[in-house]
């Protein structure tokens, strides 16, 4: 079984589940923001805070966009523009120690999506696991970058085909083995409609392909629903972006996760985990055993038998509880005809033992 270790967690198909916060660009420029969202991310359960790592210039063309004429899905409801937006996400390079420590105080791993070379070797001391978004899947000279690296890396498939999953996971492949797999659908737009494009059943596609392979979910939904079905599939990484205010102006609070929501998701998702480790098999459950005895019922006698009787079925009454020793129901028919070798009282088990 594929074992992957991110900082103190080890994690494999079989769980335990591990839950990235991703505060991505909630922090709103404020490094102390970042640090409360730190804060809430731990007690609302997560394993993990991701950031994002990039440069303006280095991750849009700001002709490029101002080319298309208008904003575009999720943009649409930027008030600045794509260029200013993302400056203003952009993380200073001096916050990665300053994050990094401050997980450490809350016991939080903290890693990043860094999104150019600069960033990758910026973080690079302070990481124990890269991200590779979906927007980068096709850049193999990124993946292979980070690859090098030789550390976990986790890679989200969002608005790609399995021939651009292929690739990525190919160029990954030939310089790492701890990679993680996350089905994705990008589209950060909150609509209710998404739920319909999530395709949680790429997960049985992806598992046919890399049986060896962690998967996971990468979701942008306002609900923890598609986490549970996602589960269901045998994901056990869940990334989701985390903030404490969807109201706040900014181009990831809108679709995160808040205390509250990501709370009941936890809860959730690790009954949901309980509920299936078991390995499929119909048995009496440990915790079945007492409610056997108490539940099930046994053959009684339903008058005073003297010792000598010839059992007939108007002698049986069929009664919970059945302790050791008692017959089922079932095996009436093996001892109807049987001759009792005691006096047995109205109500009182009849058993093998009380046969000649």
């Amino acid at each position: 079984m594929k074992k992957i270790k991110i900082g103190n967690i080890s994690i494999s198909q079989n769980g335990p589940l591990f839950f990235i916060a991703d505060i991505a660009a909630n922090h709103d420029g404020d490094i102390n923001r970042a640090y409360k969202l730190i804060e809430l991310a731990k007690e609302s359960g997560a394993h993990a805070a991701k950031f994002q790592n990039f440069q303006a210039d280095k991750i849009v063309s700001k002709s490029g966009f101002e080319s298309l004429n208008r904003k575009m899905s999720h943009q649409a409801s930027w008030k600045k523009s794509v260029y200013e937006t993302y400056k203003d996400a952009s993380i200073p390079f001096d916050w990665t120690k300053k994050l990094k420590k401050k997980c450490d105080e809350v016991g939080l791993e903290y890693f990043t999506s860094p999104y150019d070379f600069e960033s990758v070797d910026k973080v690079e001391p302070f990481v124990s696991v890269y991200k590779i978004g979906s927007g980068d899947i096709t850049w193999l000279d990124i993946i292979e970058y980070i690859a090098k690296k030789k550390k976990p890396v986790i890679i989200s498939t969002g608005a790609s085909s399995i021939e651009d999953v292929k690739r990525a996971m190919n160029t990954l492949k030939k310089h790492v083995n701890d990679i993680i797999l996350l089905q994705c659908n990008t589209n950060y737009t909150a609509s209710a409609e998404n739920f319909k494009y999530i395709n949680l059943n790429v997960l049985k596609s992806f598992k046919q392909e890399y049986p060896d392979i962690i998967l996971g979910l990468s979701d942008h939904t306002s609900s923890h629903s598609t986490v549970l079905g996602a589960i269901a599939l045998g994901a056990t990484v869940f990334e989701k972006h985390f903030t404490d205010d969807n109201n706040r102006d900014g181009p990831d609070h809108k679709f995160a996760m808040n205390p509250k929501t990501w709370r009941e998701m936890i809860d959730r998702a690790n009954e949901l985990f309980l509920a299936l480790r078991n390995d499929g098999l119909k048995i009496v459950e440990e915790n079945e055993k007492e409610s056997v005895i108490l539940q099930r019922r046994a053959i009684r006698a339903k008058f005073d038998l003297k010792a000598g009787s010839i059992l007939d079925y108007n002698d049986f009454d069929f009664l919970r509880p059945i302790p050791e020793g008692g017959l089922p129901p079932y095996k009436a028919p093996e001892i109807i005809g049987k001759k009792i070798m005691k006096d047995i009282k109205k109500g009182e088990l009849i058993s093998l033992n009380d046969f000649i």
